[in-house]
């Protein structure tokens, strides 16, 4: 039989489930709905919430990109073009700041002011300055070069007299990419050591602002059957200058 304070003790018990329930959907919601641009006091913004990939959409290929630990993770499939992962917001002059590791069998790339083009450029469908992310052997490495996706204007745009291959870049390990791109340069970093210091006015000129995205490479006929392959992104931030 029930008496006042077991009433009491009910009414309370049914309060805080209500409370409860109500705060793991209000945390839930928070969480799919966060933004990734949170601004630090420095002007830092962070690109990735590490919960979701809201601020980045799929633009093309049909590689599968999702969060995993609290990383991006990109998988190649077979018969798929270049994929990329792009940011919804563009971006023009700015310091970009992130990390990487690269299935050494593949290559991968972060484009910077970039945009969709409808494939009628050498079959790329992303065209833009793209910072190379490249293993083939750690004392032989082209990570951090320069290259034009779909440009049309010759390929790498770092030139090839300062083709000067390095071994900054660690396979199988978590690398530190540094990007700074203001007016017609472009500087790049990886590990704490400069790569590319390039000026290019008609790169400039072709692709002055436009998304960043994270690249997952189509796979060479040479590696077919062999997949799939990952590349995974991590601490994405960015300061625009």
């Amino acid at each position: 039989m029930l008496n006042k304070r077991n009433i009491a003790l009910l009414i309370c018990f049914g309060i805080l489930t209500y409370v409860t329930i109500n705060l793991v959907i209000t945390t839930q919601a928070l969480g799919e709905n966060s933004s990734p641009s949170v601004e630090n006091e420095d002007g830092w913004v962070s690109l990735f919430n590490g919960a979701n990939l809201n601020g980045w959409e799929q633009k093309t290929g049909k590689a599968e990109y999702e969060v995993y630990q609290g990383t991006i993770l990109g998988t190649s499939v077979e018969n798929s073009p270049n994929s990329f992962l792009v940011t919804t917001k563009s971006y023009k002059d700015f310091e970009l700041e992130l990390e990487v590791k690269l299935d050494p069998k593949l290559n991968s790339g972060i484009q910077i002011r970039s945009y969709v083009n409808d494939g009628a450029t050498r079959g790329m469908p992303v065209s833009g300055p793209q910072i190379e992310i490249y293993t083939a052997a750690e004392d032989i490495s082209y990570s951090g070069f320069i290259y034009g996706e779909g440009m049309n204007i010759g390929g790498w745009l770092t030139p090839k007299e300062r083709h000067i291959k390095h071994g900054h870049y660690k396979n199988g390990e978590w690398n530190h990419y540094r990007i700074v791109a203001q007016g017609a340069t472009i500087q790049t970093w990886v590990n704490g050591q400069q790569v590319s210091n390039l000026t290019h006015e008609k790169a400039y000129e072709m692709c002055p602002d436009g998304f960043i995205a994270l690249q997952v490479h189509s796979i060479p006929k040479r590696l077919k059957g062999q997949g799939p392959f990952k590349v995974q992104w991590r601490n994405i931030k960015i300061k625009e200058l």
